[in-house]
């Protein structure tokens, strides 16, 4: 195990570039997350900290040692594929001895690796077979398995489960989390999927455009994003976002006038963002709340998106725009087409600036 810390990263591939001046630090046995849409850089940032990418500018170290120039055998990393990268015509445990064959190691302790890591993971009994004859999921788990043989310092995981169906990816998120309690190895893991770096983060990384828009735990980036875009992206359903600026009440308290001309209180921490001037106001679909009708956001309900224990309301306003998400228990007693005021609760308001950087904290 070992921290991980990168100073200054930069790539550019021809005229674009892909990672702008990236400096994280890995706490020594931290499970890190690292989100962003297509083309953000995360997995750019994934092969250079494995040495299959040469940063222009920058540099890498793992356990206080650089490991620029380094080869990826040398560095002390083991990373775990999208696409697993399995030998198809080798067994599962020749997979997963490959690389301890490559560095000669004696067969005893080779073999002892194999089977203990077939243990930790639950596929002794595949250990003969090939990889034709596996499951996505259990192919992920030999993937892992050989990673795990190496013993690494740092384990690197490329958007592992993408390849699963949707009842597979939840199991295999909470084989992660049990695995990285066991093995407590310090772990970088790159994913689009908002979801995962939820539920499996100790600390999240946004990037956006090459570079970290928010780093902190799952938590406080849900309760405090630092953007808009960060406030977008992470939450499911995401933040519903509506235009305004800060005005005084007929009572002088500090409210929103929303483009549409409804007035929002603020809560009482808000009240020094009097001369704030144009706004953004972000809301989660679980802070709405019912309101009298003829107070607060009217829409139409016209989407029901029903899922179990919760539902999602779609609604919009008389133009078909103003969309709004509300997230209710199920049942909910309300029909597609129905007319519903709500309110932002209070103390979930979220408030962001011109330049689209949040205004309150939570």
């Amino acid at each position: 195990m070992a921290q991980l810390s990168i100073t200054g990263a930069s790539k550019a591939f021809g005229e674009t570039a892909v990672l702008r001046e990236i400096s994280l630090d890995v706490a020594d046995g931290e499970f890190c997350v690292i989100v962003g849409p297509s083309g953000c850089g995360k997995s750019t940032l994934l092969r250079a900290i494995a040495g299959l990418e040469e940063l222009d500018s920058g540099s890498i170290a793992i356990g206080g040692k650089p490991v620029d120039g380094l080869p990826p055998a040398k560095r002390g990393v083991a990373m775990v594929f999208q696409s697993y990268a399995l030998y198809p015509h080798l067994s599962l445990r020749e997979n997963m001895a490959f690389a301890l064959k490559l560095a000669k190691k004696p067969k005893a302790e080779i073999d002892e690796a194999v089977d203990r890591a077939a243990a930790t993971l639950g596929i002794e009994q595949l250990l003969d077979r090939k990889p034709a004859a596996l499951s996505g999921g259990q192919r992920q788990r030999v993937a892992i398995g050989r990673a795990i043989v190496r013993q690494p310092e740092v384990f690197l995981f490329d958007e592992p489960l993408s390849n699963l169906d949707a009842a597979l990816r939840v199991r295999m998120r909470f084989e992660f989390a049990a695995l990285h309690r066991q093995l407590g190895t310090t772990t970088v893991y790159v994913t689009h999927d908002q979801v995962e770096a939820m539920t499996l983060a100790d600390r999240i990384v946004v990037m956006r455009a090459g570079a970290i828009e928010q780093i902190g735990t799952p938590s406080e980036l849900y309760e405090n994003p630092a953007n808009l875009f960060v406030a977008g992206f992470i939450g499911s359903p995401q933040m519903n976002f509506l235009s305004g600026e800060i005005v005084s009440g007929d009572d002088a308290i500090p409210k929103i006038r929303l483009d549409d001309g409804a007035l929002i209180a603020l809560p009482g921490k808000a009240q020094r963002l009097a001369r704030a001037g144009r706004v953004t106001l972000g809301i989660r679909p679980e802070h709405l709340a019912e309101a009298k009708e003829g107070t607060g956001l009217t829409r139409t309900a016209r989407f029901i998106e029903r899922l179990g224990g919760s539902a999602n309301v779609h609604l919009m306003d008389d133009t078909g725009a103003g969309e709004l998400v509300w997230q209710q228990r199920e049942p909910i007693g309300i029909t597609e087409g129905q007319r519903i005021a709500l309110v932002p609760e209070p103390d979930h308001i979220h408030l962001f600036n011109a330049e689209g950087s949040a205004l309150l904290s939570h």
